[in-house]
Order: C-alpha cells, then structure tokens, then sequence
C-alpha cells in the first residue's frame, strides 16, 4: 500500500472512531459500553440554595444526558430539592430548559443553574 493509501487508512479508522463515540441516537452504543462523563459546574439560587446547603458545586455527569436524568442526578445530591421541582427554572450554559426527555450534549465547565420563580413588581 502506497503512502496515499496509508492517509486513507488512518483517516477511515479516525472516523469510524468518532462515529462510534458520538453513540446513536439513544447515545448508548459506545466503546467499551462506557458514556463519557465530564464536570459540570451546578449553581443554585434562593431556595434552591437553602436547600442544597450551598451555591454552587462540580458534579461529574454523562456527556449525553436527558435533561429529566439531569435534575435527577442533582436531586439524588439534595433530597430536599424535590420540593420546588415543579416550580424552578433549570438552565443549561445559560439557557432554559424544560426537564423532560430532551438530550443535553454537555461538555466539562458547563453551567446549570437551578433558579426558584423570582416575585416581585
């Protein structure tokens, strides 16, 4: 095999690497059955932070992750947030988002806030 041929073979085997990480759909089918995990920064405000006893901390999690299994993943942390589950604002890298099935692709250093409803006038 010539040294063009060598390239394609690297490059090929590359891809295939990558599309087997990146998973299906489902996010399951990787490597070794192993879902990356990385560190993502969770801040809380309020009552979310009374709550958790503090304002912020890192939390290791999967990459692909349903943003439901995410709440939960905190909660599971802090009991007592299970209280205010249908009252706060959960957003991620600093946009809201609804808990329930849709998948989140994180990465290490991402933000997810817990914010309770803010009154006022």
């Amino acid at each position: 095999m010539g040294a063009e041929g060598a390239g394609r073979l690297r490059l090929r085997a590359a891809s295939t690497w990558r599309l087997r990480f990146r998973g299906r759909d489902t996010g399951r089918d990787f490597p070794g059955g192993m879902v990356p995990r990385c560190q993502v920064e969770v801040l809380y405000f309020a009552k979310s932070a009374e709550i958790a006893g503090i304002r912020s901390e890192t939390i290791s999690v999967p990459q692909e992750i349903k943003a439901l299994q995410l709440w939960n993943e905190i909660e599971t942390r802090h009991p007592g947030l299970a209280d205010v589950r249908n009252q706060v604002i959960f957003a991620v890298r600093q946009e809201y988002v609804e808990l329930g099935d849709q998948l989140l692709l994180l990465q290490s250093g991402d933000e997810i806030a817990i914010i309770p409803p803010i009154s006022g006038g």
